[in-house]
């Protein structure tokens, strides 16, 4: 059997139109570049009044107009240089017995120089020409791209070549998106905040990137629709081969090729991408919503007390005491003597000082405490097998994972409190429901935290999965809380929270159905962008080789174990990462649509 090409028999038309469209597109992105730093455009006065420049420059450049474009231009060259390996100016320099370095500064000069003759010519064109050839070629690139991948799902296996193979695997997620995109777009208009995200084009790319994401985890993650073979199969003699590659020994049923190589492993890169989507897109979601649990939480009292929140005998310090000899309690059961000791020590010390500081000083100092430490080292050291030894992301859990049940159950109760009759039943139903899950999470056999006995324990999280669960929810649970907290003290203020206040709502009402719905925006737009952050830090840790185990097929996992092959072998590394990329890209365009919508609204 033949090796597949990126094409296959669709190339002999979609490489032609797509290279073309491609070099077009290019040009004329160049062009818009080096037309930014033209100051002396011809201004024509068109209708209406308004102002045309159909020209980018008049009769003459300035020098100072070339710098910037020819430093760019340059720079861009010399990497084109290095990366399709074609130093012959650098060996000629080499040959006439000039130092390397030197030869390196020449080659960069002579680039420059070139890049500068670019822009000087690119800047005495019509700069509408610019425009017109990013937009048609754009278009071209789409409309090629959409006919490639509806044509290949009507052709045999490997007649459509590699890219043709991974869009027929990828049949369901197309419909899954078109679907979601046609209903969304049908009823924009009713959707709130979401729909009109589909009024920003850079809202419907990023939300188009995170939906595909999406998708590839459900269909290729849980469903096993997408994937190919096994993420952690090894094939005899696919080791480190190139995309394409047929399988050597296929038996029957089995899929006849490794579309993206093999790694040095021999396992299909293009499954092991498929299944680590899904890990990232559970963990980094789960993880971020859990630290806006605890953020909220913390965040809405700390902005709106502006007083000691307890009286020493009154009722909240009766309860708060209460609370903290129950936990203190828990822990001294399933936990080591010192460690319960501790932090029976410090749930009093807090509870002393609410009794004479405002929340807001208690917290944001223990926020700032865990701020002023570098990030990326605290979460290093979290996931460091010595720390997970001592079960310190067990205990951390134990307090971490509380705060939904918290916060579920005090929204609940403040919406319903005006109606006794219902009340209890449901703030105690889906407390005790929630408090089931709480328990179900933190209690591991085998642990220092082990509650429940196996037969109530209906959820079980792996190891690594809850150290770096836990570890991502402590680090980004204080920048939420600060941001809760300054959106509190600013809307709080507003008179339909004293016209709230006025008619006698309580204060946690006042909070939760009041100040938070009109904060929305701005956390949607932070959760998005914290997702992102989350799932760089996922990647890090994966390359790393901190938290989840070594043969996960995480992204940062992944990239780290095709990096040595690099200068050979590029599937490896390039496939994790690029997926990587191009989720985070999409959570920040989506972030960037939300927010220009947000604004308004």
């Amino acid at each position: 059997m033949e090796p597949l090409t990126w094409t296959g028999a669709f190339g002999s038309w979609s490489n032609p139109i797509l290279q073309f469209a491609l070099v077009a597109f290019v040009f004329g992105l160049i062009g818009n570049f080096a037309a930014i730093f033209a100051t002396s455009t011809q201004e024509l006065k068109g209708a209406g009044g308004a102002v045309i420049r159909p020209w980018a420059f008049s009769e003459r450049t300035a020098l100072f107009e070339l710098i910037i474009p020819a430093i760019v231009l340059g720079m861009v060259f010399y990497l084109a240089e290095m990366l399709f390996y074609d130093t012959r100016l650098l060996d000629w320099l080499l040959g006439t017995g000039m130092p390397a370095w030197l030869g390196r500064v020449v080659t960069f000069g002579i680039f420059v120089l070139l890049g500068g003759v670019v822009a000087y010519f690119l800047q005495r064109l019509p700069l509408i020409l610019y425009g017109w050839m990013t937009k048609y070629a754009a278009l071209v690139i789409v409309a090629t791209v959409l006919a490639f991948v509806i044509f290949s799902q009507f052709t045999s296996i490997g007649h459509a070549g590699i890219f043709g193979e991974m869009s027929k695997r990828l049949l369901p997620v197309w419909i899954a998106m078109i679907v979601v995109f046609a209903v969304s777009i049908a009823y924009k208009r009713r959707l709130g905040l979401y729909g009109k995200l589909f009024d920003s084009p850079i809202g419907m790319i990023g939300f188009a990137l995170v939906l595909f994401w999406a998708f590839v985890a459900f269909f290729g993650g849980a469903l096993d629709l997408i994937v190919t073979h096994d993420e952690l199969s090894q094939v005899s003699g696919m080791k480190n081969k190139v995309p394409g590659t047929p399988l050597s020994g296929a038996e029957e049923g089995d899929y006849p090729f490794y579309l993206l190589g093999g790694d040095n492993l021999a396992r299909d890169v293009f499954s092991r991408a498929v299944k680590g989507s899904a890990i990232v897109i559970v963990i980094a979601p789960a993880a971020t919503l859990f630290a806006f649990m605890v953020g909220i939480t913390l965040g809405l009292p700390a902005g709106y007390y502006t007083s000691p929140p307890l009286e020493r005998g009154g009722r909240g310090f009766k309860i708060a005491l209460g609370l903290a000899g129950a936990f203190a309690l828990l822990m001294f059961i399933v936990a080591p003597v010192d460690i319960a000791i501790l932090i029976l020590v410090v749930s009093l010390i807090l509870i002393w000082m609410l009794t004479r500081s405002a929340l807001d000083t208690v917290l944001s100092f223990l926020s700032n405490l865990i701020l002023a430490f570098p990030v990326i080292l605290l979460f290093f050291l979290l996931v460091t097998p010595e720390i997970v030894a001592t079960g310190l992301p067990n205990y951390m859990a134990t307090v971490l994972f509380v705060f939904p049940v918290i916060f579920f159950g005090v929204l609940l109760d403040a919406r319903y409190h005006t109606r006794p009759d219902i009340r209890y039943w449901i703030v105690g139903g889906v407390t005790l429901l929630l408090g089931w899950g709480y328990l179900s999470m933190v209690s591991e056999p085998g642990t220092p935290v082990a509650i429940l006995p196996g037969f109530l324990d209906l959820m079980t999280m792996p190891p690594e999965i809850l150290v770096v669960f836990v570890s991502v929810v402590f680090v980004n649970s204080p920048t939420v809380f600060r941001i809760v907290r300054g959106l509190t003290l600013d809307i709080k203020s507003r008179d339909y929270v004293s016209a709230a206040q006025t008619r006698g709502e309580r204060p946690w009402y006042i909070m939760l159905w009041e100040i938070l719905p009109n904060v929305r925006g701005p956390l949607i737009v932070d959760f998005c962008l914290r997702i992102g952050y989350t799932t760089i830090l996922l990647g890090t840790l994966g390359f790393f080789g901190l938290g989840l185990e070594s043969e996960s097929p995480d992204w940062g996992t992944t990239i780290n174990a095709g990096r040595r092959l690099l200068s050979v072998y590029l599937a490896p590394a390039i496939v994790p990462a690029l997926a990587l990329m191009s989720l985070v890209l999409g959570l920040n365009l989506l972030a960037d649509g939300l927010r220009e919508e947000s604004l308004r609204d």
